[in-house]
């Protein structure tokens, strides 16, 4: 979520001496070297190890989205670069990596993965540096099948690597972009401030990552090994390797009956634009109740294309791709925006919205380096009802899909958004009855799937099978208001920070939460994360009353939380408001946590909760951590806790109940054994 979000970044923060750690690591190009020391490989170099959310599949059986590529992660390959990791803490290499590991190479190093099934695609999660001045770098990667069949990929930093405070920066040299912003790194408003509190550069350095595909050319079969090489003489003095996803792709799909956009002048060599021929075939479709058919090639596209009433069909998203350069615009246009690029848009609501809008099986690739909240620079955007979004992927544009309603009835099914610089999907402004369904998001520069009633309820909507990996800012999954929402089936893994996996959250002037809501059979990953300014541990799931209290039926069923930083759950108020807004009851039922470096439960607020079944292992605390809402009266805290029984792992004891004050403001985390099945 991005629009008027200026808090989100005031509360971005963190110790000074990491500042000056990490413009050390920038300036020798050596990342993560406190973190970094052994040399890649596992136990058994010739066996793949496939992962989901860099974990055991078996520990996240039947959550997420179900994908065509196996994953596997750099740390598990062979090879003779130096792993770097585990290590959440933000601004490193490390925590921005699936699982918080990955492997550093040299020239001339490589990490090498043996294929689990036949494949002849592959994506690459990689880091280089930045330039010295930003703006990024170029850099080969040679790759080769059992040491045959090389090809070169180029790698680039240019849509990696932002520095600075919210809305965040190219410039590694700026200074403060908000010097009237308290930040964490001196506890101080730093223009109201003297002597005025040195600050290093580059400041909070984020957003390392980005992958890149390759089509190997032919099917190589299971067994064979695929080595990255990175060759002597490359411009980067190091390159990270996170992981490794391999697939096999299908040929290319025909539209039978589709007006193939090429007979209206569309180039499919991405030379010349090809947006007017776009049009005229999506005109000449309407008319004639026929498909577009996007047939193989790159199509250069640098504006939106508003479609209404059409079906626009590619040949699979890695063989059609709408491709666009980020263009300038003369004038600004009525809703803000200084610069516009390719997507496919919905009319807006104010102009009644578009309907019957389905897009299937392509690719568009963006050109947004810079956050610019003002600037609709998104894959898809607009008001679709009615409409379907299939098999696409969405790649370096600001939000993948950013829909402003109010509008009703979209599913958007089966997509990769990846390397965003803010959200993956967005239902902004009373979108209703709609589905986001078998999903897989990785890297966005803020929540990875959101739903935010501005000004208009979202209402009867569900998130479910999605899988979001690595958001670098805020949360994986948030519901910011609305009625009778779902969150079910989920996987969420690794947020870095200002955030967690899941959230429920009274913010950013939201509708209240109404009716129902619930999160339901979802599991997260190494969540619970530090908030930087609060300097307290979050929850993997976390309820937050900041604009209102939290008084719907909140109910969450079946979730497991493994591996969580800090905390299992937490439910927490803005302590100036305390006392004026609370989270009256969450039932929770069913729950699996399988270790916690803090408590299960943080409460921070007034309010109570329920438990049943709620079974707990390898918790680093006490089992709830009950602040209340920091008043401390003698009767008790003000949060309280209802056993419904089935309460295992001891963590519900008895003598914490129903409010018993067990405050540790900032407890020491307890780094608990990894997740292992139940």
């Amino acid at each position: 979520m991005y629009a008027s979000r200026a808090g989100h970044g005031a509360r971005s923060g963190r110790r000074a001496a990491l500042v000056t750690t990490v413009l050390a690591l920038f300036l020798t190009a050596t990342p993560d070297a406190a973190a970094a020391g052994r040399p890649s490989g596992p136990a058994d170099p010739g066996a793949p190890v496939v992962t989901r959310a860099a974990v055991d599949p078996a520990l996240v059986a039947g959550r997420g989205a179900t994908v065509a590529f196996d994953e596997q992660e750099a740390e598990n390959a062979r090879g003779n670069g130096t792993v770097i990791g585990p290590d959440r803490t933000p601004y490193t290499l490390a925590s921005e990596a699936s699982g918080r590991s990955a492997v550093r190479l040299t020239p001339g190093q490589y990490v090498e993965f043996t294929l689990p099934r036949d494949a002849n695609a592959v994506t690459v999660r990689y880091s280089i540096p930045d330039a010295p001045e930003g703006g990024g770098i170029t850099a080969p990667l040679d790759v080769t099948v059992d040491g045959q069949h090389r090809r070169t990929m180029t790698l680039t930093s240019q849509y990696a690597w932002l520095y600075n405070q919210y809305p965040f920066t190219n410039d590694p040299r700026a200074d403060l972009l908000h010097p009237d912003w308290w930040i964490a790194e001196c506890s101080c408003v730093p223009a109201e401030t003297t002597p005025a509190p040195e600050i290093g550069k580059p400041f909070r350095p984020t957003h390392f990552y980005d992958e890149q595909r390759l089509h190997l050319g032919r099917t190589h079969r299971a067994g064979e090994r695929v080595r990255l090489t990175v060759p002597a003489g490359s411009r980067a003095a190091w390159t990270v390797i996170d992981l490794l996803d391999s697939e096999l792709v299908a040929k290319p799909h025909v539209e039978r009956g589709g007006l193939d956009v090429r007979l209206f002048g569309a180039d499919p060599t991405g030379r010349r634009d090809a947006a007017p021929a776009i049009e005229r075939a999506v005109a000449l479709a309407r008319r004639l109740d026929r498909p577009v058919y996007l047939p193989p090639g790159t199509f250069r596209v640098d504006r939106h294309i508003v479609v209404d009433d059409v079906t626009i069909v590619g040949a699979g998203n890695w063989h059609t791709v709408l491709k666009g350069r980020a263009t300038a615009l003369g004038t600004p246009a009525p809703d803000g925006s200084r610069t516009t690029g390719v997507g496919l848009y919905g009319k807006s609501a104010a102009d009644g919205g578009s309907r019957g809008v389905h897009l299937r099986g392509f690719a568009i690739e963006g050109d947004v380096r810079e956050r610019v909240d003002t600037d609709q620079v998104n894959a898809i955007g607009g008001a679709m009802s009615d409409s379907t979004i299939d098999g696409l992927y969405l790649h370096h544009t600001k939000v993948g899909l950013w829909f402003d309603g109010p509008m009703s009835n979209v599913k958007v099914t089966n997509n990769v958004v990846v390397d965003q610089i803010a959200d993956a999907l967005n239902f902004h402004t009373g979108v209703t009855d709609s589905l986001v369904h078998n999903n897989f998001v990785r890297n966005t520069g803020d929540d990875g799937l959101a739903m935010w009633s501005d000004t208009t309820a979202d209402a009867r909507n569900t998130f479910s099978r999605n899988t979001v990996q690595s958001p670098t800012l805020a949360n994986g999954i948030a519901v910011y208001g609305g009625a009778d929402n779902t969150v079910s089936g989920n996987l969420v893994a690794d947020p870095v920070r200002e955030g967690s996996a899941l959230h429920a959250g009274s913010r950013f002037g939201a509708e209240p939460f109404t009716g129902t809501l619930r999160f339901t059979g979802n599991t997260t990953v190494r969540a619970g994360t530090l908030d930087l300014n609060w300097r307290i541990g979050l929850g993997a799931i976390w309820f937050y009353a900041l604009d209102r209290s939290i008084d719907a039926d909140i109910r969450v069923t079946g979730d497991h939380y493994l591996d969580s930083t800090h905390n299992a759950i937490m439910m927490v108020s803005e302590y100036g408001v305390k006392d004026r807004y609370d989270i009256p009851s969450v039932h929770f039922k069913d729950i699996r946590v399988d270790g916690t470096g803090n408590s299960v439960l943080s409460a921070r607020t007034r309010g109570s909760a329920t438990f049943e079944n709620v079974d707990a292992r390898n918790v680093g605390a006490v089992g709830v951590n009950n602040c209340g809402s920091f008043n401390f009266p003698a009767t008790g805290s003000e949060f309280s806790l209802t056993d419904r029984g089935g309460n295992d792992g001891g963590w519900l004891a008895g003598w914490l109940l129903p409010n018993t004050i067990t405050c540790d403001d900032r407890p020491p985390v307890v780094l608990p054994p990894p997740p292992s099945t139940w």
